[in-house]
């Protein structure tokens, strides 16, 4: 361990829709988290890793706490939420402006047994263009505990996300790197490919279909100038189906382009993407389901 060398994890923690997401990619410098403007886009823990000189910041990024909509997998998200708060240095709890809920509450109130720093971070202050209603919202929110800090910042911009880590940086404690320097995450690249598609389903249908989606790798194989990707998309109705796949195939073939994209970003390659839509009733609500598709055996 290098002389004054600070290495700690992180839980980005929030109610869904706040840019928990946005923030973990800005901070790590690279996308690992998919994004859209549905609550709800994470469904699994994800770790963002961040070394510099100054030693190793670990952020978990965690579904968003929420209230209704019971199903198994519903569940599971806020279980895998909690549990990603056991034994972090730090923890970030993300709001969004202009305004604190009962949602926002409802997460303070998990952490008010946690004796370790909570800083507020107050997300989306591009929205505010009234400077004395910022200022409003943090004199009030000052009363709700005794943060470690209070950060208004816009993860999408990066304004006063530097703050936000100095910030961070003064919790952690002195201890070596716990992973490699040119780690970024602790996902795989099948699991991120199955994410990237998955957003293009929240990014381009309606209100209700994306929650009935999963997407499942059936095969991801590096060759010398391709990677080739074979992906399901699980819906749960028979018109769920058709409108993924669209008239002609049109909607399916739109969600594979733009996945693909992302993908040859992300991987540095050429990806063949193959995609098939296909029916397994009440899965989310179907524990077997929910195990093989990697959503009750978090890591």
């Amino acid at each position: 361990m290098s002389a004054g060398e600070r290495s700690g994890f992180v839980a980005l923690i929030g109610r869904p829709n706040v840019g928990k997401s946005t923030l973990l990619n800005r901070l790590v410098g690279q996308k690992l988290s998919i994004t859209s403007r549905r609550p709800q886009t994470t469904r699994h823990r994800i770790l963002g890793i961040k070394t510099t000189d100054a030693g190793q910041t670990i952020y978990v990024d965690t579904p968003g706490i929420h209230d209704g909509r019971a199903t198994l997998m519903n569940r599971a998200l806020n279980r895998a939420a909690r549990a990603s708060l056991a034994g972090v240095d730090c923890v970030v709890l993300v709001i969004a402006a202009p305004r604190w809920t009962d949602d926002d509450e409802r997460v303070l109130a998990i952490l008010k047994d946690f004796t370790c720093p909570v800083i507020l971070a107050i997300n989306k202050i591009d929205k505010l263009k009234d400077r004395e209603r910022l200022l409003t919202l943090i004199d009030a929110l000052r009363a709700k505990r005794n943060f470690a800090a209070i950060v208004p910042l816009a993860a999408r911009s990066g304004r006063n996300v530097a703050d936000l880590e100095a910030g961070i940086a003064r919790h952690l404690p002195a201890h070596p790197a716990y992973f490699p320097a040119d780690q970024v995450s602790d996902r795989g690249e099948r699991f991120q490919a199955a994410e990237l598609v998955r957003e293009q389903i929240f990014r381009g249908f309606g209100e209700e279909l994306p929650y009935a989606t999963a997407v499942e790798i059936e095969q991801f194989k590096r060759e010398p100038k391709l990677i080739r990707i074979d992906a399901v998309i699980w819906v749960e109705k028979p018109g769920q189906k058709a409108i993924v796949i669209g008239k002609g195939g049109e909607r399916l073939k739109e969600v594979g382009r733009h996945a693909r994209l992302e993908m040859q970003k992300l991987f540095g390659s050429k990806v063949y993407l193959a995609l098939w839509v296909k029916v397994r009733a009440g899965w989310s609500d179907d524990a077997r389901a929910l195990r093989s598709l990697g959503y009750t055996d978090e890591h």
